[in-house]
């Protein structure tokens, strides 16, 4: 049994429904995928999706998204399906963890915010005046410290969004989408003054990039498209503000500009927080960051799909047709196929135990493998 159609079967004898007609397949489907995608990592962590995550750092970008699967949509071969139903982003993978190599080169892994910036102090230089008003609402300004963070969107932001350049990390546009949630936006660069009324005027980057020029963020107010137009943009490179304010600036008032500011070079530690992977320092060239993650597997479509791991087939049947026993309200069989449904996944989670066990865990006392101490290896007595 390792197609998805004899998993459905199998599904129907439990739940007592042969019929497609008051149980589709479609419906079958969509049971399995949400005990599949869903429930299982939750349930047992299993030795067969733990796999390795790998990626391409950009010079001057410190912060990347977790990497979605894109939208698929049910096919027609699916018998009562239909073509425009969707199936939205959800993650590639469960999470990451420990060991994290950068180009090759081991370094701290961390999933707390708190330790990272003890290591990596967040710091942001005192307000620091780069011009003054001159009752015009159009300036060019500096930032204190250059190359300077950049702002960044995460995964939710670009998906409520809608965004032309779909789960695009980091989001290039033309202009500027005002959709992306203020919620999911982590701006890095900040200017404020005040107006002719004494209110606060604060402008910071959106997170978002300018299609003709990756170095040039996009600042909350942006409105063309073309550099020798375009207002509201920073150079994380150069250091430059073009800035155009919602009002005029008085004469001589302090205009602030505030930025993160990190010497770039060799990643040194990562932290995956928020479904973000963050890298300090900021890599000044193309750095390939390595880490163990456990794979979401994917979502299945049609009835002839193999089941990648076939003998998990009878407890994916059970466990789609125990959510289905549990909608339905159907009790009886419930409580009489739960003994069967955990006596399959006490079988899965055996064959990663296996796994998972087979090598000893270090001590003090114990020996890596590959290295030793004794007389007549290398290094020192």
């Amino acid at each position: 049994m390792n197609l998805l159609g004899d998993v459905i079967t199998y599904v129907r004898r439990i739940v007592k429904t042969p019929s497609n007609t008051s149980l589709s397949d479609n419906l079958i489907i969509d049971y399995i995928n949400r005990f599949w995608l869903m429930d299982v990592d939750a349930r047992v962590q299993l030795f067969d999706l733990k796999t390795e995550y790998g990626f391409q750092t950009s010079p001057g970008i410190d912060q990347y998204n977790m990497p979605l699967y894109g939208i698929n949509s049910y096919p027609a071969q699916v018998e009562g399906s239909d073509p425009t139903t969707a199936i939205s982003y959800y993650p590639v993978y469960q999470g990451f963890l420990a060991p994290a190599y950068a180009n090759g080169r081991k370094v701290p892994f961390y999933t707390q915010r708190g330790p990272f910036f003890s290591n990596f102090s967040k710091y942001m230089q005192p307000l620091n005046q780069s011009g003054l008003g001159d009752g015009t609402a159009t300036y060019t300004l500096n930032l204190p410290s250059f190359p300077a963070l950049r702002g960044h969107v995460d995964n939710t932001g670009i998906i409520a969004a809608n965004a032309p350049s779909g789960t695009a990390d980091p989001l290039y546009v033309s202009t500027l989408n005002t959709s992306v949630p203020k919620t999911s936006v982590f701006p890095a660069v900040f200017i404020t003054t005040v107006d002719s009324t004494g209110r606060t005027i604060v402008v910071n980057d959106s997170g978002q990039f300018l299609t003709t020029d990756v170095n040039l963020g996009l600042l909350t107010g942006n409105t063309t498209n073309s550099w020798g137009a375009t207002t509201n943009v920073v150079n994380y490179d150069t250091g430059v503000i073009y800035v155009t304010f919602s009002t005029t600036i008085p004469d001589q008032t302090p205009i602030n500009v505030q930025c993160y500011f990190y010497q770039q070079g060799i990643p040194r530690g990562i932290l995956f927080y928020n479904n973000i992977i963050t890298i300090r320092p900021p890599p000044d060239i193309s750095y390939y960051i390595e880490m163990d993650a456990y794979l979401t597997p994917a979502a299945f479509l049609t009835s002839s799909t193999a089941i990648p791991f076939a003998y998990m087939s009878e407890y994916i049947a059970r466990g789609a047709a125990r959510k289905i026993l549990s909608d339905t309200g159907d009790v009886e069989q419930f409580n009489f196929y739960e003994p069967l449904f955990r006596e399959q996944e006490m079988l899965v989670w055996k064959r990663s135990q296996r796994q998972f066990t087979s090598t000893k865990a270090e001590t003090i006392y114990s020996q890596p493998m590959g290295q030793s101490t004794f007389y007549g290896a290398s290094g020192s007595v």
